[in-house]
């Protein structure tokens, strides 16, 4: 099965399903203005019940490296996924793996991604008001996915309906799921969780590891 992450985690019995079920990695959003902020000490609480062979992922927009490397510490992440404007020398002073994610627009270069040597990129779906959790899929077809130099992580309005075809269209390394999972923000639906790894079990592991 392809690698999955499960993002925007706030429960605990949402993160059990989801790495029972064969979640690959488990995002905590950091970011005090999303409707799916958990607080260190939650995320803490949440991950300490967990197996560690599953990857925690701390998600932080625009926050300053040494506030990341302390959440980090202090929460138990395995990464961080910088879904901001994080500059280049940012990410180098990140004490964990990064991933960098990056909205797709209409005025997207793949060129922007080239001096990001970093773990692995996220492809999420731009919106002018949120980072990441828009519900929207971006066009695929726009996106070359030999001119990338890291491996990528797609994102952005995933759920059971269109992930294969996602899948078939850019051959991700992993994928990233959030709202298309949900009862509610924050809140998974357990039925979606079920049907969409159901999906997933029929497709094929990748040889390059993110999580």
């Amino acid at each position: 099965m392809i690698p999955v992450k499960i993002c925007g985690i706030t429960r605990l019995e949402d993160a059990r399903l989801a790495a029972n079920l064969g979640a690959a990695a488990l995002g905590f959003i950091c970011y005090p203005l999303s409707p799916r902020y958990v607080s260190p000490e939650n995320a803490r609480a949440i991950i300490d019940e967990l197996d560690p062979s599953v990857r925690k992922v701390g998600v932080f927009v625009d926050a300053p490296p040494h506030e990341i490397n302390a959440v980090a510490r202090k929460v138990g992440l395995d990464m961080a996924q910088l879904s901001g404007s994080e500059s280049l020398e940012a990410c180098g002073q990140i004490d964990v793996p990064v991933i960098k994610a990056f909205r797709i627009g209409l005025d997207f270069n793949t060129a922007a991604t080239l001096p990001f040597q970093v773990h692995a990129l996220l492809l999420d779906s731009y919106n002018a008001n949120l980072y990441g959790g828009t519900g929207e899929a971006f066009d695929w077809s726009r996106i070359d996915r030999d001119a990338f130099t890291r491996p990528f992580i797609l994102s952005g309005g995933l759920r059971a309906e269109n992930i294969l075809d996602g899948i078939e269209v850019l051959h991700p390394q992993a994928v990233d799921v959030s709202s298309g999972v949900e009862a509610t923000p924050g809140v998974k639906d357990p039925a979606k969780l079920k049907r969409l790894f159901s999906l997933l079990g029929d497709t094929q592991d990748v040889s390059e590891r993110i999580f």
